[in-house]
């Protein structure tokens, strides 16, 4: 298959399907802390499946990716939902698949950041791991943790794998 996977600019309706986009474009606020501060309000849900899950807040260092590169696998997280929200104003690219049992390698969709947008994968959504292909970055994750597996692999045949290279300028 070797076509080149396309990257589209993030949008809350783009990635609807798979998820929330995390950002303060396009939403209200309240005040707080005597005004001090404004609120942008549940911006994503967490979502927390199986006995015992708890939500969790942890730090991830990324490092710079080569690119292009080819899509070779993907992952996806059954049990619970997880958000990365950037901690460095650098784009990074989101690949995802539709949650099934297993992705539609033909549907995948591939979206770049803006470099002040955080995403949230909804339980059981496809995604790639993070392609942080414009500087290595940090990251807030929140996820579950818990008793499962709550992290299944799918290896993607050589022959299936797409294509990415990278829009510059980031859109």
């Amino acid at each position: 298959m070797t076509d080149a996977l396309e990257i589209q600019p993030l949008t809350s309706t783009g990635f609807a399907p798979y998820g929330d986009v995390v950002e303060f474009e396009g939403h209200d606020s309240f005040p707080i802390n005597k005004g001090m501060a404004d609120r942008y309000h549940a911006l994503a849900d967490v979502e927390l499946g199986g006995d015992q899950a708890r939500a969790i807040i942890s730090l991830v260092e990324s490092r710079k990716f080569d690119m292009p590169r080819k899509v070779d696998h993907l992952e996806f997280h059954p049990l619970g939902s997880q958000a990365f929200l950037p901690l460095d104003a650098s784009p990074f690219i989101v690949v995802v698949a539709a949650a099934a049992s297993e992705p539609d390698i033909c549907k995948l969709e591939a979206f770049v950041t803006n470099g002040r947008q955080g995403i949230n994968y909804r339980l059981g959504t496809w995604h790639h791991v993070l392609l942080t292909a414009y500087a290595a970055m940090r990251f807030i994750c929140v996820d579950r943790t818990g008793p499962g597996n709550n992290c299944i692999d799918f290896h993607i045949p050589e022959s299936d794998q797409r294509l990415l290279q990278l829009p510059w300028p980031p859109h």
